[in-house]
């Protein structure tokens, strides 16, 4: 049987993250929010409402890496945030590799607009749509490749 766990995905940016909420079961996921970063400092009391408001199990975080698997600077920022979001809230937090995620959401977002899909909610930023790629790209994975913090 699958686990059924509430996941909650981050696409880190310095000064945006966006955020999508998954379901493990049903191998779903749908954009939250984007939350802004204040002199580099993620909105910690957003992240904890979230965190609560959702009863989240898990969390996502988009590791960035170049075309040729190395990492990038923003990589080992992406790494500290999750490191801090293990130790905050004491859940397990995943890598998933957020490769062109933002290329992508901008090409879902402009095959809405050119298709007269409104984009009605506040949640379908590229940032929030990256984070819906990056927990697509975890539930694709089988365990033994998810890069878990420990």
């Amino acid at each position: 049987m699958k686990p059924c766990r509430t996941l909650l995905s981050f696409d880190y940016g310095e000064k945006k993250i966006g955020v999508a909420i998954g379901q493990e079961l049903t191998a779903s996921a749908r954009p939250l929010t984007t939350l802004y970063s204040a002199r580099g400092q993620p909105d910690w009391s957003a992240i904890s409402r979230l965190i609560d408001h959702w009863r989240a199990n898990a969390l996502i975080v988009g590791l960035p890496l170049k075309m040729d698997d190395s990492e990038q600077r923003i990589s080992q920022a992406a790494r500290r945030f999750a490191n801090r979001l293990r130790g905050r809230y004491q859940l397990p937090v995943y890598l998933a590799d957020e490769r062109l995620s933002s290329r992508g959401a901008a090409a879902i977002l402009r095959e809405r607009q050119l298709a007269g899909t409104p984009l009605s909610k506040e949640g379908e930023s590229i940032d929030a749509v990256a984070a819906v790629l990056i927990l697509d790209t975890f539930f694709g994975q089988t365990p033994a490749e998810r890069i878990k913090l420990c």
